[in-house]
């Protein structure tokens, strides 16, 4: 039987189409519907269960080129330039006056010593105008004379505050912890990527929950706080990945409506959706069982597999309408529709595979796993709406009244 469209044959009655015809993958798919529906069933529900377990993480040396020369000698070299890279900086400023005040101290001490003790911290270089590690040095008459800027002697007093100002002056500080108009001082503070007790990776969720709430404690009429650092910046994506949800969430029901009110035929468009996102389970709980995990720059690509995914299955959806609406058996049409379309279909998402997985060539670990996530996702679909949806549609059908509306449009 020939596969040409104008040459196709309406048939109306299953029993007279000929099971043998068409390729051999379209005879190991269509001829045994049960089993591709019963394994796809299997395939959903192990993933998924794997995909509900999938968690989200960030990691600092994933977002920098690890094999350039700098940062290999930056890694090799860490222990001794221990408080570089990664590290947040919570800039406190004073809403009135300047920095040398009793009240505004008392706030700056209190910040230090919660941000000291929160988990991930490399406690022993965190540096602030309250840590043992900001000294004065000075040139005196007896030789060189130094202390801490915040001496044992503070007390709040206008001579304690007279002397802290000195010191600071004199700590060469200026520019690097305090403001140059006095209004604002800095904490500096380093984090590890890995709790040295468990060896886990550090928490950038739990860590950007316990600086806003930090912030919010001490943000009163007298200080303002400021909070910038990688840290800070995964903390917040992935707060807003709850948010990304109901995104996700929308879209789809954008793009159903859109499908809907294209077809008017409800079944085909849940079919569609549905396969779309059998895609993306199947997609998440691959990443799962490889090891991998979300981060905050992954997080869309499931958006980007759904919106193709929609698009290749509104193409199938639409050729097995049109095959309906000349009056074909429903499984006649999904097989026509596999012929007319699937050399076409796997073409183009290996094309969008390919594409994604060039982006491995980048010599950042964050960008080569978006590369691996996104690929993955448009390798599946290959199955999920070349194969599934037309076998899924053989059974379900489409409207009549759908389908005659859709050929009236072709012609």
């Amino acid at each position: 039987m020939s596969t040409d469209d104008s040459t196709q044959p309406v048939i109306q009655r299953l029993e007279d189409f000929d099971p043998a015809s068409g390729s051999r993958t379209e005879r190991l798919f269509f001829n045994h519907r049960p089993w591709v529906l019963l394994l796809c069933l299997l395939a959903t529900l192990v993933l998924g269960w794997q995909a509900a377990r999938i968690g989200l993480a960030a990691s600092f040396e994933k977002t920098i080129p690890t094999h350039h020369p700098y940062v290999q000698n930056f890694l090799k070299h860490r222990e001794q330039l221990a408080g570089g890279g990664n590290a947040l900086r919570v800039a406190v400023a004073a809403k009135q006056g300047t920095i040398f005040d009793p009240g505004y101290l008392d706030t700056l001490r209190q910040i230090n010593d919660e941000l000291f003790l929160m988990p991930g911290v490399d406690r022993p270089f965190i540096k602030s105008l309250w840590t043992a590690n900001t000294r004065w040095v000075a040139v005196t008459e007896d030789g060189l004379d130094g202390d801490t800027v915040m001496s044992d002697r503070y007390d709040g007093s206008p001579a304690a505050l007279a002397e802290v100002r000195a010191n600071v002056e004199r700590s060469g500080e200026i520019g690097q912890l305090v403001a140059a108009d006095f209004k604002s001082s800095i904490v500096y503070v380093p984090l590890l990527d890995k709790d040295p007790r468990t060896g886990a990776p550090l928490d950038y969720g739990d860590l950007g929950r316990r600086i806003e709430e930090l912030r919010q404690r001490h943000t009163n009429g007298k200080v303002d706080i400021h909070i910038v650092g990688f840290a800070k910046v995964m903390g917040d994506l992935i707060e807003g990945v709850h948010q990304v949800a109901l995104f996700f969430l929308a879209a789809l029901a954008i793009c159903a409506g859109v499908l809907f009110g294209y077809t008017r035929c409800a079944r085909s468009t849940s079919i569609v959706v549905a396969c779309s996102l059998v895609a993306v389970v199947w997609q998440l709980g691959l990443l799962r069982l490889l090891g991998y995990a979300l981060d905050p720059y992954s997080v869309l690509v499931p958006f980007l597999v759904f919106a193709i995914g929609m698009s290749h299955g509104a193409q199938k959806m639409n050729g097995i309408l049109q095959d309906v609406g000349r009056g074909t058996h429903r499984v006649v049409a999904a097989r026509y529709t596999f012929r007319r379309l699937f050399a076409a279909g796997l073409t183009a998402l290996l094309c969008d595979a390919v594409g994604f997985a060039v982006l491995a060539l980048i010599d950042i670990r964050v960008i080569q796993e978006l590369a691996i996530n996104a690929s993955i996702g448009v390798a599946l679909l290959i199955f999920t709406n070349l194969v599934l949806l037309p076998v899924l549609l053989s059974y379900v059908g489409v409207n009549p009244q759908a389908a005659q509306r859709s050929l009236r449009q072709e012609q």
